[in-house]
């Protein structure tokens, strides 16, 4: 097991142009500490430039340095591939490629077709191994969304290996996906245990009918911990506005086995379909007093370090091998809970090097 934090084994950074937090309530009465940290939560550093400073950085000499999850559709393949195959070669082998469908709010809004997402998905990982795997050939492939006209990738891997890639997926088809191309799988929107080891075993049965390992595809997951002193400053971050906002992200079948709809459709995909920005303060604030604590608990680990450590043990029990942690303990309100809750997530994260 391991974490995208400090004391882990690689630090991972998104790829967005804007935030998936509504602004309209990021502000320093619901952010808390974060409101100092981050006075424009739309405000966010393109990842691959990030990376390749922070990748000349002495203390980061020793991590592995990825994207999670950069977006199939919004960027060309082909300059994903040049990105990650750069970082890799500055890095002595050290990037690690995450890869998914994107979400509409980065694309639709800036001009980018926002239709079929899967298909286009599909089309881009594969054009990534193309021209990874061309040996410097010219390259010529149909594609409905990506075609290769001799195009020409003529940069080496680093000592015969190309960066690894994880990919964000929940659906069955990008399941599929997944075991056809994915080195790792690292999913965002699964909430519980049993579905996880499912949607495992089919990402192991299509590696398998595509001749590939399943063993050698790293189960990961992406999701968010949130930990404190004791289960009052615990429950307090959970009820806080902003953290109660990552709930639009969860699908509105989450919401429904909570006896709650989605209120933005009871047939909502969530993250995929959230646009924040449009979200006004009304709204948003509206939206969260709906969120029944039960939810936030299922979306997240969540208590004390012995509380955390139990519940990620029942997902390593399905399956899960390699955790990227995102701490949502910073998102409470009051400032004082949220410096404390810095020494039990230290904690969490010394546990989960022994699990």
């Amino acid at each position: 097991m391991t974490a995208m934090v400090t004391g882990g084994d690689s630090f991972w950074v998104g790829d967005h142009l804007n935030s998936l937090i509504p602004r309209s309530i990021a502000t320093p009465e619901h952010m808390g500490i974060g409101a100092r940290l981050v006075p424009k939560v739309d405000a966010i550093l393109e990842p691959w430039t990030m990376l390749g400073h922070l990748a000349a950085k002495r203390r980061f000499s020793r991590l592995r340095l990825g994207v999670g999850v950069t977006d199939a559709s919004r960027r060309n393949p082909a300059v994903t591939a040049q990105a990650a195959a750069t970082l890799h070669l500055l890095t002595k082998g050290r990037a690690m490629l995450g890869i998914g469908v994107g979400e509409r709010e980065g694309n639709e809004p800036y001009g980018v077709e926002w239709s079929k997402p899967v298909a286009r998905f599909e089309e881009a990982i594969a054009t990534i191994r193309a021209l990874w795997n061309s040996n410097g050939e010219l390259v010529t492939r149909d594609s409905p969304y990506f075609p290769l006209h001799n195009a020409v990738f003529d940069l080496p891997p680093y000592r015969g290996k190309w960066p690894e890639i994880w990919v964000a997926s929940q659906g069955p088809r990008m399941l599929r996906i997944t075991g056809q191309y994915g080195d790792a799988w690292v999913p965002f929107t699964i909430s519980r245990p049993s579905d996880y080891a499912a949607s495992l075993a089919a990402i192991h049965e299509s590696a398998s009918n595509a001749g590939r390992d399943p063993a050698a595809i790293v189960p990961a997951l992406n999701r968010a911990v949130v930990t404190g002193r004791n289960r009052d400053d615990v429950d307090e971050a959970l009820n806080g506005v902003l953290m109660k906002s990552s709930a639009l992200a969860a699908p509105a079948e989450v919401w429904a086995r909570h006896g709650v709809e989605h209120p933005l459709g009871a047939k909502f995909s969530g993250v995929q379909d959230l646009i924040p920005q449009l979200i006004d303060r009304e709204a948003a604030l509206s939206y969260t007093d709906k969120v029944p604590l039960s939810l936030m608990k299922e979306i997240c680990f969540h208590g004390t370090p012995d509380d955390v450590l139990d519940q990620v043990a029942q997902w390593r029990d399905r399956g899960l091998r390699y955790l990227l942690v995102l701490n949502g303990s910073q998102l409470n309100p009051r400032l004082r809970k949220a410096a404390a809750a810095s020494s039990p997530f230290a904690k969490v994260l010394r546990g989960l090097r022994k699990l």
